[in-house]
């Protein structure tokens, strides 16, 4: 082997390790995650959707039970006041954040043993988006979708407690979760 063949090995082997280090360096800088679009927005699907009627969602008729709990559980808190702390310290609280929100609307469809904090969602079930309920989770801040439409304390109301919405919001520096087989 002469010395150019050599150069030209050895500088393929440098680029081979610098892809893999590249690699390696921007899935840690995402823990592995699955990050969310620049919007989560709410697509009709026929069977599959939920709709909004007078601030309520109406579960769809292909849902399985876990979503139809989850559904009727927001419901039963949308419309609370936003509670910094809400739903933590009591699991039927008066008003809730968006970590107890999230963690009631959850627990209530059998997904989620007791409650967590925002930061807990990084690791919550399995990476990526969801069929039917997906968990958007950023430093400080957690929402989700069940059946497409979006269960939130933040968006266009302000942070004034969990709403359904059908509104567009941006998903930039989400990460997406969601419940195993859902």
């Amino acid at each position: 082997m002469n010395d150019n063949q050599f150069s030209r090995i050895m500088l393929k082997r440098c680029c081979v390790l610098f892809v893999v280090l590249a690699g390696a360096v921007l899935l840690s800088s995402c823990g592995g995650q699955v990050k969310a679009d620049a919007r989560v927005a709410y697509e009709y699907r026929d069977g599959r959707s939920a709709v909004l009627r007078n601030g309520r969602a109406q579960v769809p008729r292909n849902a399985p039970v876990e979503v139809k709990r989850a559904i009727e559980a927001g419901n039963r808190i949308a419309g609370l006041p936003y509670k910094w702390g809400g739903g933590h310290a009591r699991l039927n609280d008066n008003g809730y954040d968006c970590s107890g929100a999230t963690s009631y609307v959850l627990r209530s469809a059998g997904l989620l043993n007791g409650q967590m904090p925002s930061k807990g969602y990084f690791n919550y079930g399995e990476r990526g988006e969801g069929r039917w309920i997906t968990v958007y989770v950023r430093s400080g801040h957690v929402f989700l979708t069940v059946a497409g439409l979006r269960f939130d304390t933040g968006g266009r109301y302000g942070g004034d407690g969990p709403r359904w919405t059908v509104d567009s919001r941006s998903g930039v520096g989400h990460v997406m979760r969601h419940p195993r087989g859902l």
